[in-house]
């Protein structure tokens, strides 16, 4: 080799050195670019497009099924054996509901229209996606849907007799006949089957909390009711052991009033609890289908965690390390456990657990839609007393260059009213939070969660000591510094949306901001027009029909000429629930009134907005009136 090339080959092998340290120091390894973009922040139309998956179930031969919004509204899919997930249904407006056939071959769906919630039932093909229609009786919903042990027909509710009461039946898929097997009036659903398929567990709903057990026997159509009788106790998410004696269950049947795992025996009426001593609410409840393992979701101050528990040994088993929101499992013989998981900062995916390896696993992999995931963050859990001295949860979510100078601030009024505010994965939340919002989410009385006590105190004549809870909560924020006057805003709906126009009629000076998404404006006109086989459910509620005057004396549209609060109604022209004709009333009363209302009236949508179209004009919408009134 000549001097020349040595001398070439050492300056080129220098030159790299020099590169390479110039790249370290910067933080850079070769091959990475470093670009000088400036970039955007997203709007809420890319926050609302960061997918989800919810629902999992394991079927016998260890296929994962799954709900997604993948193609823009709730479908079915599995996961084949590369861990792809494959759509199985491609229904225009989505599906509600899927169950699994006991060999897996096979699934049957629900699906209604523009939301109007008549379900109607198909079976699925597992393997191919093919549908065929098995019930086409319009202004009938169909569901509670349980298969029978040998994959030749299914069990499901149906009020198919009146628009009020939910008879029982079978379906016979050989031969496409339906048999009623159980006539009894009122809200009535299937829980489960007994293996040797004799025994239906089903329950009947007297009141949203007083649920009733009973025991079907198939084979002399006899029915008798399991639970105590003549108490306002409830009973949930039931199982019926192989001896068929022995049914567990979630009761709130405890001198804490918090709903816990029970044993109950079906013959003596006694029971007898896992738990006793914990005071944490169990939320739902799923067994293996050999009765062998069993998992229950835990409600700890909002967070939902899981415990697992082998039934033959009578001892816990060990769970996965995660913190946040776990719903819907689903076990398989062996033990293992899908889930899905999500949290402030995670999306909702479905999740495996397996004990006994033990592994982790994450099956679903939803879009972020390119949003970076560090931005999201972890409320703070606060109590503040309310008018009377209660205690009222709440989670707060401060925006992230917070400095300890008032921001505008959302309040978030729950629907329910049995419902409860959780730190869950918000796409909006984070968006809001990124544009310099604060949002409050209280647990104010009459929420699920805290006991029986805490659940029943904004009752019938209660109603508005409700509405003071959210008052006092405002109250808190605006002591605390974390707002003022003029910067506060409110949002809920369903009775949420109550709750926003309760607050703007009893409070006129108090928000600068609402919207109002399906609420009811009007309880005579609410209760007379909601589908039949709610009106009762809801009357023990809010109160009875009779009690006109009453009913009058909470309803905000009889306040309506109060209603200072520039107001935004969201409503779907199909809800079967909140008629949209509550919408209407209260937008005519404050146009009447000479005040600020906007509207957003979906004729393809029912008590939800549900096509991501929609949604997307529903948030955008959203974002655009609380920034224009709240930032000023």
């Amino acid at each position: 080799m000549s001097k020349h090339n040595l001398i070439s080959q050492s300056l080129t092998l220098i030159t790299i050195i020099v590169f390479l340290t110039f790249l370290t120091a910067a933080g850079l390894s070769a091959g990475q670019v470093q670009y000088n973009i400036t970039k955007q922040k997203p709007d809420i139309g890319t926050f609302m497009k960061i997918g989800y998956t919810s629902g999992p179930t394991i079927s016998s031969n260890g296929e994962v099924f799954f709900l997604s919004t993948m193609s823009s509204v709730n479908q079915l899919y599995k996961l084949n054996e590369e861990g792809w997930p494959y759509q199985l249904t491609v229904f225009d407006d989505g599906i509600n509901a899927f169950a699994i056939s006991p060999d897996g071959s096979h699934a049957i769906v629900s699906s209604s229209v523009g939301g109007n919630e008549d379900y109607q039932l198909f079976l699925v093909d597992n393997q191919t996606g093919e549908v065929a229609q098995i019930t086409f009786e319009s202004k009938v919903q169909f569901g509670s849907v349980n298969w029978n042990g040998d994959n030749t027909g299914i069990y499901y509710r149906a009020n198919l007799d009146n628009p009020r009461d939910f008879m029982l039946y079978f379906h016979n898929l050989e031969t496409n006949e339906r048999t009623r097997i159980l006539e009894k009036e009122g809200a009535n659903g299937i829980l489960d089957i007994s293996l040797d398929d004799r025994y239906i567990v089903f329950y009947n709903a007297r009141t949203n909390v007083a649920i009733d057990l009973f025991l079907l026997d198939l084979e002399t159509g006899q029915y008798r009711q399991v639970s105590p009788e003549g108490e306002e106790y409830g009973y949930d998410y039931a199982a019926i052991m192989p001896d068929n004696k022995t049914i567990y269950t979630i009761t709130n049947k405890n001198k804490d009033g918090i709903n816990k795992v029970a044993a109950l025996d079906a013959e003596t009426g006694k029971i007898e609890f896992l738990e006793p001593d914990s005071k944490w609410t169990v939320e739902e409840l799923k067994f293996s289908p050999n009765r062998r393992y069993a998992a229950w979701v835990v409600n700890e101050e909002g967070y939902s965690n899981i415990k697992i528990w082998n039934m033959e040994k009578g001892i816990s088993l060990p769970v996965p390390p995660l913190n946040g929101i776990i719903k819907d499992p689903s076990l398989d013989n062996g033990g293992r456990v899908v889930f899905q998981f999500n949290s402030p900062t995670r999306q909702p995916d479905c999740w495996l657990w397996d004990w006994k390896a033990p592994e982790l696993r994450r099956l679903t992999f939803s879009t972020m839609a390119g949003i970076d995931n560090s931005i999201f963050s972890e409320p703070i859990l606060v109590k503040y007393k309310s008018f009377d001295g209660l205690e009222i949860p709440a989670f707060l979510y401060l925006p992230p260059d917070y400095d300890g100078r008032p921001v505008p601030f959302i309040v978030e009024a729950h629907g329910g009213p049995e419902s409860q505010n959780q730190p869950t994965f918000s796409r909006h939340f984070t968006y809001l939070m990124q544009n310099g919002y604060g949002l409050f989410t209280p647990n104010i009385r009459g929420s699920s969660g805290y006991g029986l006590e805490f659940l029943n105190l904004d009752n019938y004549k209660n109603r508005l000591n409700s509405i003071k809870d959210l008052k006092a909560g405002v109250d808190y924020l605006i002591e605390k510094g974390y707002t003022k006057k003029g910067m506060i805003g409110i949002k809920g709906a369903s009775y949420g949306g109550y709750a926003v126009l309760a607050c703007i009629t009893e409070y006129p000076d108090l928000f600068a901001a609402a919207l109002d998404q399906m609420g009811i404006a009007n309880f005579v006109t609410f209760l007379q027009n909601t589908r039949d086989y709610r009106r009762s459910l809801r009357e023990a509620e809010y109160g009875p029909l009779e009690d006109e005057e009453f009913l009058k004396s909470i309803s905000p549209i009889y306040k309506a000429s109060k209603i200072k609060t520039p107001l935004l109604v969201v409503h779907g022209e199909n809800d079967p629930r909140v008629p949209v004709g509550e919408a209407r009333q209260i937008i005519q009363a404050i146009k009447d009134n000479g005040g600020i209302v906007d509207s957003l009236i979906f004729p393809d949508e029912g008590h939800g907005i549900g096509k991501m179209p929609n949604r997307l004009e529903f948030y955008r919408k959203m974002v655009e009136f609380f920034d224009a009134h709240l930032k000023k």
